[in-house]
């Protein structure tokens, strides 16, 4: 593998500035060069580079940018992707039935899951992304986010896995069934167990860990607080979901008599290693303690939008100083992983609000890249620039859906429709995505299989249920 990488005379490099109110946030140049050397920038700049290197990619006809990175996902749920009798169901009806398919998930159906999704991600431009697994059925072994952290090793691709948990079953008022939950004990012990085990805590880590309880309808107060002692102690990022519909809303004042900010505010999770996705039913005292306690926000537009559940105050999140990034979030609720669609939909659907609210490309773009480096608590990513890591995607201009759009490249890629994948993806310093191909991948092996698991699955709970689940 190269330990040198020219990019070479771009049509348009993007560099994002940290700060989403800075002037010209995008901050671009045509020509010039990127410089990566072993996994770091080493330069970018219009100048011409003319030393040696091993490897050089012509990029006179490609936007280049920071690799995407996406906040929110569920990777198992590729496996249940448009299943028939959800395809009208609101959030709480669309998880009553996916857990019934859920529960029979094996290690081996986890792993190759992941393996699709991070595909997926992977030709749609991202480079780094959070998984929330918080699903572990009784009958399959812990070792879940085991599964996923090998799939993201063999694909070269930076992963921040969460270790989600379920504690609160329908026999104590919670929405998932008992044997899909786990004791707080066990959720504790395999916490501290992948935090020794995995976490990374070195520059331009590959792998690190972040905690993730379920939701206020599947998991205790206790065990939310105990968890947030234990992110605390370590230094990691916590996060979950949070407002994402009335239902939810509804649950927690029934419960617990507070709304989900506040109940949330009571666990201690208003802190800058905190992020929330989807938080669309937010009122303006919410939003302004978002932003005064710097809180990260995941914006799962494509999911909204699916499960009918409402459109985030985004542009209202930025203003207040709430750091906001893009998720595609689970693909049996997307029904995607497709990081180019994500950002797309996220400044369509802020076009049916009024215009003061609308979200532009460059701050569509910062979000997908500055904003979720800031939201997973790193600053090694998300720009191309000298010291950061060598994360980059690549597209051309020269391609269908483009074409007439390339007066502006930044703003082809967000309102036009991408229908190829990136042409070249960088991780740390390595080609991973080459002429629109994941490198050493059998695509055509790994779907096979992957279909194959998912029909299983849907057979086997339509016979356990007696519920129709396919056309």
């Amino acid at each position: 593998m190269s330990k040198s990488i020219l990019i070479k005379n771009p049509l348009l490099c993007v560099r994002v500035k940290d700060d989403i109110n800075s002037e010209n946030v995008l901050d671009s140049f045509s020509g010039g060069h990127v410089l990566i050397e072993d996994n770091k920038i080493v330069s970018a700049n219009s100048k011409e580079f003319t030393g040696k290197v091993d490897k050089i990619i012509d990029a006179s006809r490609m936007i280049v940018l920071p690799g995407f990175i996406n906040t929110h996902h569920h990777f198992f749920q590729t496996l249940t992707r448009n299943i028939f009798s959800t395809q009208k169901s609101e959030l709480f009806d669309w998880l009553l039935t996916n857990y019934e398919i859920w529960r029979e998930i094996s290690s081996d159906a986890f792993y190759v899951s992941a393996k699709i999704a991070i595909s997926e991600l992977l030709k749609s431009g991202c480079t780094t992304s959070s998984d929330h697994l918080y699903l572990f059925p009784n009958k399959t072994e812990s070792n879940l986010i085991d599964r996923e952290i090998e799939a993201a090793k063999e694909l070269g691709f930076r992963f921040q896995p969460t270790r989600g948990s379920m504690s609160m079953g329908k026999s104590d008022g919670g929405l998932p069934p008992d044997d899909v939950i786990q004791t707080e004990d066990e959720i504790i012990e395999d916490t501290n167990r992948l935090i020794k085990k995995y976490h990374d805590t070195s520059f331009g880590a590959m792998t690190r860990i972040s905690l993730a309880p379920c939701s206020p309808f599947s998991v205790t107060p206790e065990l939310m607080k105990k968890t947030a002692k234990i992110a605390k102690e370590n230094n990691l990022q916590l996060h979950t979901h949070l407002a994402e519909t009335n239902d939810e809303t509804a649950f927690c004042i029934e419960k617990f008599g507070k709304r989900p900010y506040k109940l949330i505010k009571s666990f201690d999770w208003l802190t800058p290693h905190s992020w929330f996705a989807h938080s669309i039913f937010l009122n303006e005292n919410e939003i302004k303690g978002f932003g005064e306690n710097k809180v990260g926000v995941s914006h799962c537009p494509s999911s909204n939008m699916r499960l009918g559940s409402g459109i985030a105050p985004i542009k209202e999140l930025l203003n207040a100083g709430a750091n906001v990034s893009i998720g595609v979030d689970g693909s049996a609720s997307n029904d995607s992983s497709n990081m180019l669609l994500e950002m797309r939909n996220a400044m369509l659907i802020s076009r049916l609000r009024e215009p003061s609210k609308w979200l532009s490309t460059e701050e569509v773009i910062w979000m997908a890249t500055v904003g979720g480096a800031k939201v997973l608590g790193r600053n090694d990513i998300g720009q191309i620039a000298p010291g950061k890591c060598a994360d980059i995607t690549m597209i051309s201009m020269d391609r269908l859906e483009y074409s007439g759009g390339q007066h502006d490249p930044a703003g082809a890629i967000i309102f036009g429709s991408a229908m190829n994948p990136v042409d070249y993806s960088i991780i740390n310093g390595k080609v991973v995505v080459e002429n629109g191909k994941i490198i050493n991948l059998n695509e055509k092996e790994l779907i096979k299989k992957h279909q194959k698991m998912s029909d299983e699955l849907i057979i086997k709970a339509e016979k356990n249920t007696g519920k129709k689940l396919r056309r």
